[in-house]
């Protein structure tokens, strides 16, 4: 494991928003939803795309707070421009488990 200093983790923007929309995404190459994420007024929403179908239906994903990193470059996905890395973790089978805050805080709240 690389060890970073603390000012290299201050520049990552780890910020809480609210998944407002989520539509199908028949082109990706693995399967993936996109997601559109509200950060609250002074970010706004936000585009991604998220490999996240195995575990998360549609209805399960609107009004989930989700912990997306903001300050990436936005990254072209086929004929989709995402905006944001929505943050998870692989379980034993591989499948992404969305890092998710254990109580709800408002939109745009940074991880501290």
């Amino acid at each position: 494991m690389q060890q970073i200093q603390w000012s290299d983790f201050e520049k990552v923007e780890l910020r809480v928003g609210t998944i407002i929309e989520v539509h199908e995404f028949p082109q990706a190459r693995k399967p993936a939803w996109k997601l559109r994420v509200d950060f609250g007024a002074a970010i706004g929403t936000r585009m991604s795309s998220a490999q996240i179908t195995s575990l998360y239906a549609k209805e399960d994903l609107l009004g989930r707070q989700v912990i997306g990193v903001i300050n990436f470059p936005p990254k072209q996905i086929g004929p989709f421009h995402s905006e944001v890395l929505v943050t998870g973790f692989h379980d034993e089978a591989g499948r992404v488990v969305l890092a998710i805050p254990e109580r709800a805080v408002p939109n745009g709240t940074k991880l501290l």
